[in-house]
């Protein structure tokens, strides 16, 4: 049978009342009253209710966290940032994967709000006018992690977009590169996809070239996606001498997909990419890329809304990390 407080009050020859206070680390008890009860706990192997404790206290020390694609490895870092501080703050984290579907993610919000979750994280992905709407609907503070709002009515923590996919592309004009084609992700992103075209565009219009449109195409920010970008490319009588991919997924498609042609990277065509996923470091050539501090974001995202809901002062509420250029070996001058 389940043990109960009532138990462990009787087992101790305390009041419920004490019991409750003890198991809810409350300073006013005696600490021999407290040794009883903690001994009568052991004996009884009593353990607390959080539900009904949650009710009790209004809160569940519970934290929704909405991930995109679990499968997509740059999501793990974040995560783990999001996790080292929730238990820093004692906080116990439910992560629900929502393969990267519209419909599945405001499904997902709505079930953790349900569940009385004391915060909700979203992290990455597009945030439409439903996904705001369902965010409205909330009494608990909601940050944004890895991506924003059009509009910056949520708090987030992310990195300048357009700045980072910027540095990249001027790299490439700094080796003497003038045809750059771009792997974009969708325009409707407005972090990842939309920022991020603007970041290629802006460097371009700067260093006097023009922004031919025949030289971006549209991914899904994927492995295959890039692969079959690339292809196109290629097949192009006047082919771009350098690839600025808006991740580092994307752009290790189009490593492949450049040398399954029998050409070479980055002596026929050099690429460029955001993020520095692990497999960055592993393909060949080594990909230069722009490295997002993917385990910062989750980190600070998590402290951010710690304080939110313990409405401590909040001095940032929208945070941009900084981004770092990581040279390896797939550019190279023209």
């Amino acid at each position: 049978m389940t043990v109960t407080i009532y138990d462990v009050a009787r087992e101790a020859g305390v009041s419920m009342a004490t019991v409750s206070r003890v198991v809810n680390n409350n300073p006013n008890v005696k600490p021999q009253t407290r040794k009883k009860v903690f001994e009568a706990i052991e004996r009884l192997g009593y353990r607390p209710n959080a539900v009904a404790r949650g009710l009790a206290s209004k809160k569940t020390t519970t934290v929704g966290v909405v991930i995109p694609d679990i499968s997509n490895s740059i999501f793990s870092e974040v995560a783990r940032g999001i996790e080292d501080i929730a238990n820093m703050y004692h906080y116990n984290i439910i992560l629900c994967n929502a393969d990267k579907r519209k419909e599945k993610e405001i499904r997902v919000i709505n079930t953790l709000l349900e569940k009385q979750v004391d915060g909700l994280l979203f992290m990455g992905g597009t945030v439409t006018e439903e996904h705001v709407q369902a965010f409205r609907t909330s009494t608990v503070p909601i940050v944004l992690c890895g991506t924003r709002d059009d509009k910056d009515q949520f708090p987030s923590v992310d990195i300048d977009h357009e700045a980072a996919a910027f540095d990249a592309v001027n790299l490439l004009i700094g080796q003497g590169h003038s045809k750059i084609g771009m792997i974009s992700g969708t325009l409707q992103d407005p972090a990842n996809g939309y920022s991020r075209y603007q970041g290629y565009k802006k460097a371009l219009e700067q260093a006097g070239l023009s922004v031919s449109e025949d030289l971006v195409r549209i991914g899904n920010y994927r492995y295959e996606s890039g692969y079959d970008v690339m292809k196109y490319f290629l097949q192009l009588s006047d082919r771009p001498t350098a690839i600025f991919a808006a991740t580092d997924e994307m752009a290790i498609g189009a490593i492949h997909a450049i040398q399954d042609e029998g050409l070479r990277v980055p002596e026929d065509i050099s690429v460029i990419s955001v993020d520095n996923i692990r497999m960055a470091s592993m393909v060949r050539p080594l990909l230069t890329t722009v490295a997002q501090p993917m385990y910062d974001i989750g980190a600070v995202s998590m402290r951010l809304l710690t304080k939110l809901m313990n409405k401590e002062n909040v001095e940032m509420s929208k945070v941009l990390l900084s981004h770092e250029i990581i040279q390896r070996k797939s550019v190279a001058h023209v």
